[in-house]
């Protein structure tokens, strides 16, 4: 299964696309640019979705559908986020085909044109608002915590699986508030949201930081996001929460009345992440061998491989395994009985450490006999004889499906730990940046021409200014000017 899967540290980028089509998570699909999520990769997406759906309406919020065509009229609204989204926009200009004449096949039909023409979603603030037009008058309406579910399509030219696709999945957090702290706290809140989920069920250490003003997102007051290092030391935007100040609800016209019956206009946020998490959780974990996903997000945490000569041997190992099943099942651990009599159990122990399923149970004939089974640990490759007698199986396999989440996460903070580092000088910067990577914490004088002139430079861009950034007088790595605080500085997919 992992034969012949290129090695990281040879060809990164070859070894990624080679694991996601052959760990059967994703492919190309006959529409350039976009993919096919196929059902393994679809389901680890599946509880993601199902994680962080629980966490957002534990924070107050509701699901609601929008349209995918957005006048467009409505994006020229908002100047700064016609501007950032222009040159990615699909854009709708007939709404029926008819036979070519020549029998060629169907062609635009040239009386179908639309009055107006339709963008195709590359995110849904200028819908959603002329919307919440409609639905807000008064404070009684606020606050309104609204979050879909939904694709979305950004023309991109250069795509890779999961983490740049022409079409992709994501969430799209849209909250309206009565006063500018109330959507402050909730960008902030979103933003921790986040960072939870990322850490506590990706294992995926990261860094919660403010966006600069050139890579705020189009039409925000302010952008927070978590930056999240991969293997080979790029870093990999995780999630991002915008403060919208009142910019869309003028572009709408969305106002309300306030207790004391003045009107005034609603304060705004988005926030998403989207399958480029998936792309995330591939690159921080996995190893040459295959996908290494933590419990809390793997399909199936337990697989058990039965190793057998004949029909009686496999009768007795499936009555060993079923109540193996019960005991797993009654304690919320996925787990799964392979046995398929059309492949041999190397085989299948091949393809379960591909997929990266956690922990794997092997019972053979002697284990009956003694009283044991072998389990297998997909993060450090390891094996132990599990002694039955010792304490109950789902005990132990609870216990190491813990330990294993927190190995996984350990090891992924100490890689970002050893690859972050402070540089004080510009030769300094770019000899990290090119023989080591990661994150550099420097200096940087607080303009966009020099943020522009690093990234033209050395092609590393300002992932964040960190939240918990020290007041820190220092100069810039670059200019030698002034500044205020250390940044974030990394090559970045």
């Amino acid at each position: 299964m992992s034969k012949g899967l290129p090695k990281r540290s040879e060809d990164y980028s070859l070894w990624y696309n080679e694991l996601v089509k052959r760990a059967d998570l994703a492919e190309n699909s006959a529409v350039r640019g976009c993919m096919v999520i196929k059902p393994y990769g679809y389901s680890i997406w599946e509880k993601m979705q199902a994680e962080l759906d629980r966490m957002f309406k534990e924070t107050g919020h509701t699901n609601a559908y929008f349209p995918l065509f957005i006048p467009k009229s409505y994006l020229s609204k908002e100047a700064s986020h016609v501007e950032g989204f222009a040159k990615e926009c699909a854009v709708v200009t007939h709404y029926r085909l008819k036979n070519a004449d020549d029998g060629s096949g169907v062609i635009v039909d040239p009386e179908a044109k639309l009055e107006e023409e339709l963008i195709v979603r590359p995110t849904s603030e200028t819908v959603i608002w002329s919307t919440y037009k409609n639905w807000i008058q008064s404070y009684r309406d606020l606050p309104l915590l609204v979050n879909q579910w939904a694709n979305v399509v950004r023309w991109e030219m250069r795509t890779r699986l999961f983490l740049r696709t022409a079409e992709f999945l994501w969430q799209e957090g849209h909250t309206a508030h009565a006063t500018r702290e109330e959507a402050v706290q909730e960008t902030e809140q979103m933003m921790n949201v986040y960072a939870q989920f990322a850490e506590e069920f990706m294992a995926l250490p990261v860094v919660r930081g403010r966006k600069t003003e050139n890579e705020r997102f189009a039409g925000a007051e302010d952008t927070l996001c978590i930056e999240a290092m991969m293997q080979d030391g790029k870093a990999l935007q995780a999630g991002t929460s915008h403060f919208l100040g009142q910019n869309f609800a003028k572009a709408f016209d969305v106002k309300f009345a306030a207790k004391d019956g003045k009107l005034d206009y609603v304060w705004g946020t988005s926030w998403g992440v989207s399958t480029r998490l998936m792309g995330a959780l591939i690159m921080a974990h996995s190893d040459d061998n295959g996908l290494v996903l933590p419990p809390k997000l793997a399909p199936t945490q337990v697989v058990i491989v039965p190793i057998y000569r004949g029909e009686e041997e496999l009768k007795a190992i499936t009555e060993k395994a079923n109540e193996f099943i019960r005991a797993l099942k009654r304690v919320g651990v996925s787990v799964k009985f392979d046995d398929r009599d059309t492949y041999k159990p190397g085989w299948k122990f091949a393809e379960y450490e591909l997929k990266g399923v956690p922990l794997r149970i092997a019972i053979g004939p002697r284990d009956l006999e003694n009283g044991t089974v072998e389990i297998a640990r997909r993060d450090t490759l390891t094996k132990e004889t599990f002694e039955l007698s010792s304490q109950p199986i789902e005990q132990k396999i609870l216990d190491l499906l813990d330990e294993i989440q927190n190995t996984i996460y350990n090891k992924a903070l100490q890689f970002r730990e050893e690859h972050t580092t402070e540089v004080n000088s510009w030769d300094e910067f770019k000899d990290v940046l090119e023989n080591k990577g990661g994150f550099i914490s420097a200096h940087w004088d607080g303009t966009g021409e020099t943020e522009d002139k690093i990234k033209e430079l050395t092609k590393a861009t300002i992932r964040c200014i960190p939240i918990n950034q020290k007041e820190e007088e220092g100069e810039c790595v670059l200019t030698g000017k002034p500044s205020k605080g250390r940044v974030f500085f990394a090559k970045a997919y």
